[in-house]
């Protein structure tokens, strides 16, 4: 399995043959492993860090504080610890996952409350950490505008229209998740099958991953069955698409099982900070797979159900 490198410079700069080239190069990657790291991207580094480090501040303050933000799975704020067990969505009763959350959305409501009270729900942000709205805000923008770069490119790595996919994201839900992946001196040894975050899939269009390398870091299972750490690279982000990608393509392209590893006891101190904006498409868009290998299905409708899948009761 391969999880390539892709310069995406050639797209946005490039004239018609280097456009195909690099659509090419996509559309490789999403056969083989559903994942490829980006350069060219656009997004300043300083916006990255000063997401993580704005994040790392919240995650610092006392429980108590923390606490006051607390939601369930799906909500704007803070995902205490024991509040997801990705494990689940596979039908594996897995122990929770070892992260806390912060979660933040498309918050542009479009006037129907059943619809609104949930995709597209206020976002609510730390007092203790003013300065994080603001940046959020800015991220969110800059991976909403990345997203449907992306889209584009995969339109064309399937000789599709350039809007065949970014018609159905006019007015997109989509969730930023900001994940504290805490050390073992604090979370303690793990629990059998414990991992910072169960095996899955993601279920939306398009996942980009701003993360940190670390022995506890992400893995990808091959197409033979195994686990991989992860390529990384500083200035890169991952990609990789979801299930309701993976059916719009007719299985063409593969949404890959993925994991984070528990805090390992040969780097006890270690924690990890990844910024993971999940994007998706018009919650009422009615998505066709290609060459009818899927019946149809309401994104919103089938985004739900995997959400409530991996929920801890």
């Amino acid at each position: 399995m391969a999880v390539p490198l892709i310069d995406l410079t050639p797209w946005f700069h490039g004239g018609p043959r280097e456009r195909a080239g690099v659509a090419a190069k996509v559309d490789e990657a999403l056969r083989d492993s559903g994942f490829l790291l980006i350069t060219g991207h656009g997004v300043p580094d300083e916006l990255r860090a000063r997401t993580r480090e704005l994040s790392r501040r919240f995650f610092a303050q006392p429980e108590e504080v923390k606490a006051r933000y607390a939601v369930s799975v799906g909500g704007r704020g803070w995902l205490p610890p024991g509040a997801e067990a990705n494990g689940y969505a596979e039908g594996t009763e897995t122990p929770p996952d070892l992260k806390e959350s912060y979660s933040v959305g498309a918050d542009e409501q479009v006037g129907i409350p059943a619809v609104d009270e949930f995709w597209f729900q206020p976002n609510v942000f730390p007092a203790e950490v003013p300065q994080l709205a603001a940046t959020a805000r800015e991220y969110m923008a800059r991976m909403r505008a990345l997203s449907d770069g992306l889209l584009t490119i995969f339109a064309a790595a399937l000789g599709l229209e350039p809007a065949y996919f970014t018609r159905h994201t006019t007015h997109p839900t989509y969730t930023f998740n900001i994940n504290w992946y805490p050390p073992m001196t604090r979370v303690g040894e793990p629990g059998e099958g414990q991992f910072r975050i169960g095996p899955h899939t993601d279920f939306g269009t398009v996942t980009v991953l701003d993360r940190e390398a670390g022995v506890g870091g992400l893995q990808v299972c091959t197409s033979a069955g195994e686990w991989a750490d992860a390529p990384f690279d500083p200035a890169a982000f991952t990609v990789n698409i979801g299930d309701l990608m993976a059916r719009w393509t007719g299985d063409r392209w593969r949404s890959t099982r993925h994991r984070v590893l528990p805090p390992h006891a040969s780097a006890p101190d270690e924690d990890l900070v990844s910024l993971i904006f999940f994007y998706e498409t018009d919650h009422d868009a009615e998505i066709h797979s290609l060459g009818g290998a899927h019946p149809p299905v309401v994104a919103s409708a089938y985004l739900r159900e995997k959400l409530d899948a991996i929920t801890v009761s």
